[in-house]
């Protein structure tokens, strides 16, 4: 340590937000250059290191291939496939003396695609499974979060390419066990969820999810069965549908005679109440007896998504329920352009609306508390088939604690995670605008069918220290430490300082010749200040020598994770190996 190119922090960085970051930057992994990016310094180097050799056995292992893909990319290909105005101002665009067009990929299926389809013509070429760990770039709005949120991070993509959706779904599952074996190793408590493609595309996917509070990702989970998807792409108890049906026949779970039986809509005034909550408590309702209605636009028509006033509105979802058409929600600039909404007043039955999409929640007996569409203005006794209609049933609220599983009707418990993997089944979206294509045994052209998996490798070390941290530091699994011990030496001051020296040098030399990693703090530092940084640095297992030690023939050993102490005897100056060898005596304990 004493020619270690390493400085540890006392205090935690002022923008460090969540524990990963914090501590990675105190121990002196990383350092900032510019928001989002960083500089993986000696220490964190060995850790990026040994998270990105086990990906790579596993992907090794699952018959994947390595390459290595430029950064820089044309232009030209990601507007071939449209993803150039789908990413928008995500993409870090620059251009050569010449003008033409590049970007710093924050993917590669472009590439990957119009690699391929210059190499393979056959379908004996197929299948074939490349990926590389290589340098990616996002310019995110709000870099935050450390590693978590960054503009620059390394990640694992690979590119799948088969004859057809048979051969697809065998190779996804290969890449799916894969991963499970990658966050296993790793040491992180992860569940795998159903989720949404989101920019990549495809309609299977999976997003493998590290269990954090500091996630920015809430997922879904049943404790009764094996369900769990990212919330965006969660359900309830009922199927995933969306059906159109005439309101007056099927729409309502009301008859002729109990609409009858709830009195006339009845109009309240409401100045300056345009939330849900502060409406409730003016009329000692509760927010499950108010219809929320939020307005969206639908290929620039103005729509209205129905649920209850204590649930949310799944965008994704409504997205899902009108298929074909580009769906988003009215933000501020939105209604801004439409003066004519009465926002936090708006009614089921709004004229300017031209679709009004429901949750099947909204066809419960009896009346709703619902916007007038007048500033300051609410009704009573809003009953659906009676006062408002509704075109289009779908599930659209999003997902909460309690909520029944769709699989088992248990109930559902809402977490946060950190998203480190995602796995798609794509198809032939990238195949077909990149012409990738091979001719079968009787000479007939097809296209080839694409998976794709991506691992975020800098976020996934981030996701093992906010899993394997304490009040005193990192606690690094095994596979991912930068070394495997930390020896500490305490020469103290005297005739015998000399001896403890040099018998730590002899055993840190045999630590060394046995196959240990080891970090040797050599330095003319005090005690406190070497065990902080120890417990900071977060190596499995501390070993320390000192006078007394010396003296009685010991070193003492320290399981860094449990805290447990134990020591171990010298014999003549050598560590004395049990039954299995030295390197099992002391990592033993160490996960």
């Amino acid at each position: 340590m004493s020619r270690l190119f390493l400085r540890t922090l006392r205090d935690d960085p002022a923008d460090a937000e969540v524990d990963s970051h914090r501590l990675l930057v105190r121990a002196g992994c990383i350092r900032r250059v510019a928001a989002g990016m960083y500089s993986w310094l000696p220490v964190g180097h060995r850790v990026l290191r040994k998270a990105e050799q086990i990906v790579r056995e596993e992907m090794d292992a699952a018959g994947a291939q390595e390459l290595l893909l430029p950064i820089a990319q044309p232009l030209e290909l990601w507007q071939r496939s449209g993803r150039d105005t789908t990413y928008g101002p995500l993409m870090f665009r620059l251009e050569d003396r010449k003008q033409t067009g590049f970007c710093l990929a924050p993917t590669a299926e472009e590439v990957i695609t119009a690699t391929v389809a210059a190499e393979l013509t056959s379908y004996r070429d197929l299948p074939v499974n490349l990926y590389q760990i290589q340098w990616k770039y996002r310019d995110e709005l709000r870099p935050r979060f450390g590693l978590l949120r960054g503009r620059e991070f390394l990640m694992k993509d690979a590119y799948s390419f088969d004859a057809d959706l048979e051969g697809l779904r065998v190779t996804y599952k290969a890449m799916y066990d894969a991963y499970h074996r990658v966050f296993e190793r790793c040491g992180l408590t992860f569940r795998t969820v159903e989720a949404q493609a989101g920019e990549i595309g495809g309609d299977v996917n999976h997003e493998f999810m590290a269990v954090a509070a500091v996630g920015e990702d809430d997922f879904v989970w049943c404790s009764s069965c094996d369900y769990a998807a990212n919330v965006e792409a969660a359900r309830r108890d009922h199927a995933w549908h969306h059906t159109e049906v005439p309101v007056v026949d099927e729409a309502s779970s009301l008859g002729d005679a109990e609409r009858a039986e709830v009195p006339p809509v009845e109009k309240v005034h409401t100045p300056d109440l345009p939330g849900i909550d502060s409406v409730a408590e003016a009329l000692g309702a509760e927010p499950s007896e108010l219809l929320k209605c939020i307005a969206f636009e639908a290929d620039g028509d103005l729509g209205l998504a129905l649920v209850p006033g204590d649930r949310e509105v799944n965008e994704y979802a409504l997205a899902a329920a009108l298929p074909g058409r580009a769906v988003r929600l009215l933000d501020d600039d939105g209604f801004a352009g439409r003066p004519g909404i009465p926002k936090g007043y708006i009614g089921p039955g709004f004229a300017g609306a031209t679709i009004v999409v429901a949750d099947p929640s909204v066809r419960r007996p009896g009346g709703w508390i619902t916007g007038a569409d007048e500033i300051d203005h609410h009704v009573r006794n809003a009953v659906l088939g009676r006062d408002f209609e509704v075109q289009v049933w779908a599930d659209l609220v999003v997902i909460v604690t309690g909520d029944a599983c769709p699989r088992c009707g248990s109930a559902l418990s809402v977490d946060r995670g950190i998203e480190v993997g995602h796995v798609f089944q794509i198809g032939t979206k990238y195949s077909e605008v990149l012409d990738a294509r091979y001719t079968d045994d009787a000479g007939e052209s097809h296209l080839m069918v694409m998976g794709c998996y991506g691992i975020g490798v800098t976020r996934l070390v981030a996701a093992v220290v906010e899993e394997h941290h304490d009040d005193a530091g990192i606690a690094w699994p095994a596979a991912l430490s930068p070394y495997d011990v930390h020896l500490i030496v305490l020469p103290g001051r005297g005739d015998a300082a000399v001896d403890v020296t040099s018998a730590a040098d002899s055993i840190y030399d045999e630590m060394r010749a046995a196959g240990l990693e080891v970090l040797y703090d050599d330095r003319e530092a005090s005690p406190g200040v070497k065990f902080a940084d120890a417990d900071l640095l977060g190596m499995p297992v501390q070993v320390v020598l000192g006078a007394k030690g010396l003296q009685r023939g010991v070193v003492e050993r320290k399981v860094r994770a449990s805290g447990e102490r134990d020591e171990i005897a010298l014999t003549g100056g050598h560590l004395s190996p049990g039954p299995d060898g030295l390197r099992a005596t002391l990592l033993s304990g160490a996960a």
